[in-house]
């Protein structure tokens, strides 16, 4: 807290004096930060006993600082017109397991249905894309795939990139004012991956990220009335990520 308790000793704005190396910022760990984060825990009560259940079962999430909401079950009870349904949240419960959880191979080797939802906290930015991120072994060297898998704005994901296109999300250094029209409110859908090797032991789990804001730093320097520190990333894409669902073949 002495350290970092005021922008200039965050090195987000210029010193008042310049030092004899002639660098006009403080040099501090502080530029690598970021701000606190939020865990969230889905329980089926605000009880001790409810809340240590869910911990134990691994339903839980973690934000970069923001009150987002994000829902991620796996199954093959479901399929993409859980989209349509009245309650999709509870008939992916009811056909699959939950973030955290152990999903096995189907009776018969297929894909499984992935449900994912993310609802934006009313108070930051709207989100911009869901992600899902696969980790596997293959030829004995652990990888990872990293795939968008829905858009906002109704843009549709790059089938040759995997990647959600640029939906004009920008900030003003100037001022850190984002643009209100981008973005939505709340991310749903139904995936299936399309390398699924029903032979093949693997996790996934989500991330949905915001649109781009300003980051602790930019806000310093803007507040300050000076320009951003140059080799502080200005804006960040707050965040959520969920606990994984691991596949595990042979039943």
């Amino acid at each position: 807290g002495l350290t970092d308790g005021t922008p200039g000793t965050r090195g987000s704005v210029p010193l008042r004096t310049t030092p004899e190396d002639g660098f006009e910022y403080e040099s501090t760990p502080a530029r690598f930060w970021g701000a606190s984060g939020l865990a969230g825990v889905w329980a089926e009560a605000n009880t001790r006993e409810a809340l240590f259940a869910a911990l134990r079962r691994k339903e839980v999430f973690s934000t970069s600082g923001p009150f987002i909401q994000l829902r991620f079950f796996a199954g093959y009870g479901f399929d993409e017109s859980v989209l349509a349904a009245e309650n999709p949240v509870q008939q992916a419960d009811a056909g699959g397991v939950a973030m955290g959880g152990d999903l096995h191979a189907a009776d018969v080797p297929r894909p499984p249905g992935f449900f994912i939802s993310a609802l934006a906290d009313p108070h930051s930015q709207p989100l911009q894309r869901l992600q899902i991120i696969k980790g596997y072994i293959e030829d004995g060297v652990a990888r990872e795939w990293v795939a968008d898998v829905h858009c906002a704005d109704d843009l549709a994901v790059d089938a040759a990139t995997a990647r959600c296109p640029d939906n004009g999300a920008r900030v003003d250094l100037t001022s850190c004012a984002t643009r209100a029209d981008a973005g939505d409110r709340e991310l749903v859908t139904y995936w299936e991956d399309p390398n699924f090797d029903a032979a093949q032991p693997a996790f996934y789990y989500v991330r949905v990220l915001e649109n781009p804001s300003c980051r602790w730093s930019t806000w310093d320097a803007v507040r300050n009335g000076t320009p951003p520190r140059p080799d502080m990333p200005p804006t960040i894409q707050e965040r959520a990520w969920s606990s994984p669902i691991w596949y595990k073949p042979g039943g």
